[in-house]
């Protein structure tokens, strides 16, 4: 079910196999070993405010960690790379962190058409991938996940973000529920996140009585939506649901309001971007759904807003940097665990024993309590709802999502 309320608002000498030592005390008292963290996101184009935001806050989380001594005599490094939001770049991007024998867990990506092409790469290397922002449910629990086949993909993969699953149906019975909203026309994008967040939103709007009086498929790379403006100017809905990110977003709000559509547009966590209000003049009103609640309401996230600003950074920490954070942390704490349960050594089969650790790791993040699930999906289902007010994405609703009877009833 869905409860909802109301919210306000590396080394030159090798010790091991995976790892390396670093020579200052010359392999005495002091010396450390070195462990990579890599990261892919994409740092430029279009969708590169989400992730620089990840790369900021994964670097962060390295940072506390080495300051405070988070793992005795292991000294972390973040390696990231730009995948450009492009599938064949992140696969790339694997297949080069994975070669490292220093890189033992890659924090991303952002998009779960990139994750596709990175999972096979991972999984082949044995080296654990942990996104803070895919949300599509095939990539953990397999593409029979809707009729209850679950089966997990890769051993090698989690997430920090909740599914599709849980963001669609929330988005769905929050359309009908807390919107009012009886009639809806869908858009997606036609990529892996958009695509089915589209077809998780369309199904629970309609099991609870809503209508969608129309649905329309365009190209990620659009910005000219007027033939789209028309179709859904004619069907007259109380709500246009967008599957996909905030570059077209914007625009597509922009120009069904300047169309005569006077519908908000909806849309999931790949909306909820600062930048989307940049790019839309007529945002005022629109919804969109991210997981997990705002940091800026969490009582365990204040640390991190201190930090994030103490250390500079002239980006925004964004949708997903909460869960960066706690992606990378987890990295962390699945290495101190090795180390530990090998009498303060890295051992050599170190990347084997850091997706085993993953499988149990359990900590208070950022976030709230990080853990995943027999699937490597997190076990923090809360979602929250925004909308546009003034020129800020302010938080409406948050939801935790339970369990959906047949009749989709909360």
């Amino acid at each position: 079910m869905l409860i909802l309320t109301t919210a306000v608002t590396a080394g030159a000498l090798t010790l091991t196999a995976c790892g390396s030592r670093d020579e200052g005390s010359k392999g005495g008292e002091g010396a450390k070993t070195s462990v990579t963290i890599g990261l892919d996101a994409p740092i430029t184009g279009e969708l590169s405010a989400l992730g620089l935001g990840i790369r900021n806050s994964a670097q962060l989380a390295v940072d506390n960690a080495n300051k405070a001594g988070e793992v005795k005599g292991v000294t972390f490094k973040l390696e990231p790379l730009d995948d450009k939001a492009q599938a064949n770049v992140g696969q790339q991007n694997a297949t080069k962190l994975a070669g490292d024998k220093d890189v033992l867990g890659i924090v991303g990506p952002l998009n779960s058409s990139v994750a596709q092409s990175m999972q096979q790469v991972a999984q082949q290397n044995g080296v654990a991938l942990i996104s803070p922002a895919n949300t599509t449910p095939d990539l953990t629990q397999g593409k029979d996940w809707k009729q209850n086949k679950r089966t997990r993909q890769f051993s090698t993969y989690f997430r920090t973000a909740t599914t599709d699953e849980v963001q669609g149906a929330f988005d769905g019975q929050f359309a009908w529920e807390k919107g009012k909203f009886k009639n809806a026309y869908v858009i997606d994008d036609q990529k892996t996140y958009g695509a089915g967040l589209a077809a998780s939103f369309k199904t629970q709007f309609t099991k609870l009585g809503g209508k969608v009086v129309g649905s329309e498929h365009v190209n990620p790379e659009d910005r000219d939506f007027k033939a789209v403006v028309a179709k859904v100017k004619a069907a007259k809905p109380d709500v246009v649901f967008y599957g996909g990110e905030y570059p077209a977003a914007g625009p597509l709000s922009q120009q069904l309001k300047d169309g005569g559509v006077s519908a908000p547009l909806m849309g999931g966590d790949g909306m909820y971007s600062a930048d989307y209000i940049q790019l839309n003049k007529k945002a005022q009103g629109d919804y969109a759904s991210s997981v997990g609640k705002p940091v800026e309401q969490l009582e365990s996230a204040k640390k991190f807003i201190a930090d994030y600003k103490a250390a500079g950074y002239k980006d925004r920490y964004e949708a997903y940097g909460g869960s960066t954070y706690d992606a990378t942390w987890a990295v962390i704490q699945a290495v101190k665990k090795v180390v530990a349960d090998n009498g303060g050594k890295l051992p050599s089969d170190a990347r084997k024993k850091v997706v085993d650790a993953l499988n149990k790791v359990s900590f208070d993040g950022v976030t709230g309590h990080v853990a995943f699930d027999q699937y490597g999906d997190t076990t923090n289902t809360m979602i929250t709802a925004y909308q546009v007010d003034q020129g800020k994405w302010v938080a409406r609703f948050s939801a935790e999502f339970k369990k959906f009877d047949k009749a989709g009833k909360s």
